[in-house]
């Protein structure tokens, strides 16, 4: 995608069997924990995205050998715990959180020093929530004021402990267990609602000495890991784009093949289907033993949709999908409310901030309220001009939004959508 724009106008009917790129999430982590491993590792249907190829970056220069060794394909020969090498550069995550986040752990754990940065939208991201546990186990981190980017991290012998998560995160999660696994002792992780569990089903896959449990996940350190090939499932993240835009167009079709299903991901599904969507799973061929990542081929109808609540806990298994779920409330029938969902507003972009503004500007009826929004469907769209703000997630649902809205919409400062899903354009076309 070499222009900064994407120009979409209205579609009549979507009929297409699709494939979109591998898991964002799961190609970060596959990496990361092949690196740590015992022997060799290949990874299959990698993401080839900027914010993947920069955790690919910063493992080369932490010395791991880490070949390309086809399309989406890379070879991982794995370094095992403590054999990581100082840089001799910084390490460049640009737009990255889960990858600057994640890799934090694993550095502070390490007998090595690190200078992390990324781009200017990851430096206004809060570092706090990972600096905090991180210094808990004996972390030696320093940060810029109000603990934003860079960090320095020069890494010692940590201890386990335990950490009750203050909100539901991932990539905090992550940053703990990884820091545990080269530390001394016990390492818990209590989480007040379940959020993504790619790293502890990963961990456990590699075969470290992990316990998993509801709200509780315990790992004890210093065991090795050995290295395992994966085949990464499609994101459903980005599946979540074309699930909306067939689910709200009735008489309309779509497969999507391959698509990772795990249970803290697929939120997106439930909420569609009492949106009145018609969802149909097929199994997918691809197995893995010991490895607990769901996969299955997606088969969407469009329907008249209608408004609903999205709320609690089913927030932290949607929060990377509710731009597009807002856009899939803007093309259904009644009231939608979206709430709980505060943490939106530390992402790329203030999501729902920025949402609300560009939505409006299609005519949408939309409010803005602190945790969220509410938003009346079935108002007539017209097509407008509107900015990512440097989002990628705001300017995929902003182009297929813009699939129902009259005239033409043009969405700018598109660069971004590279960081996450670089054929999205690519595909988008084909639908039509």
């Amino acid at each position: 995608m070499n222009k900064n724009f994407i120009k979409v106008s209205r579609i009549k009917k979507i009929e297409a069997d699709i494939s979109v790129p591998g898991d964002k999430s799961i190609s970060h982590r596959s990496i990361i924990i092949a690196s740590l491993s015992d022997g060799i590792s290949k990874i299959s249907n990698f993401l080839m995205s900027h914010d993947c190829l920069n955790t690919v970056k910063a493992f080369q220069k932490l010395g791991v050998n880490i070949s390309n060794t086809g399309e989406c394909e890379f070879v991982v020969e794995g370094k095992g715990l403590n054999n990581l090498k100082t840089p001799e550069s910084k390490l460049d995550f640009g737009n990255s959180g889960t990858g600057i986040r994640l890799i934090a752990g694993v550095i502070a754990s390490h007998d090595i020093k690190a200078e992390l940065i990324g781009d200017e939208s990851l430096s206004q991201r809060p570092m706090k929530r990972i600096i905090e546990p991180l210094s808990k186990m004996g972390a030696k981190i320093t940060a810029r004021e109000n603990n934003y980017l860079p960090l320095i991290i020069e890494g010692s012998k940590l201890k386990g402990i335990t950490y009750e998560l203050p909100v539901p995160s991932a990539q905090v999660k992550s940053a703990v267990l990884l820091a545990g696994l080269n530390s001394s002792g016990k390492t818990v992780v209590v989480e007040p609602m379940k959020s993504r569990d790619h790293t502890e089903l990963m961990l456990k896959y590699f075969g470290a000495d992990i316990k998993i449990e509801a709200g509780r996940i315990e790992l004890n350190g210093k065991k090795k890991l050995h290295a395992k090939d994966i085949v990464v499932p499609a994101d459903i993240s980005s599946a979540a784009f074309f699930m909306v835009a067939a689910a709200a167009n009735p008489g309309s079709k779509l497969i999507i093949r391959d698509v990772g299903l795990n249970p803290t991901r697929d939120g997106i599904i439930g909420i569609l289907r009492r949106m009145g969507a018609e969802i149909r799973i097929e199994p997918s061929s691809e197995k893995f033993p010991g490895w607990d990542e769901p996969r299955a081929d997606i088969i969407i109808e469009g329907r008249e949709l209608k408004g609903t609540v999205i709320e609690g806990k089913e927030i932290p298994v949607v929060i990377d999908e509710i731009p597009i779920i807002a856009v899939a409330a803007c093309l259904s029938n009644g009231l939608t409310i979206i709430k709980d969902a505060k943490e939106l507003r530390v992402k790329e972009s203030d999501r729902i901030k920025t949402m609300v503004q560009n939505l409006s500007l299609f005519g949408a009826d939309i409010v803005e309220i602190p945790d969220g929004m509410v938003i009346q469907g079935g108002r007539k769209l017209k097509g407008t001009t509107v900015d990512s703000f440097g989002d990628h997630r705001v300017a995929m649902s902003m182009a297929i939004l813009g699939l129902y809205a009259d005239g033409e919409t043009i969405i700018t400062n598109t660069k971004n959508i590279e960081t996450s899903f670089p054929d999205f354009e690519k595909i988008l076309k084909s639908i039509r």
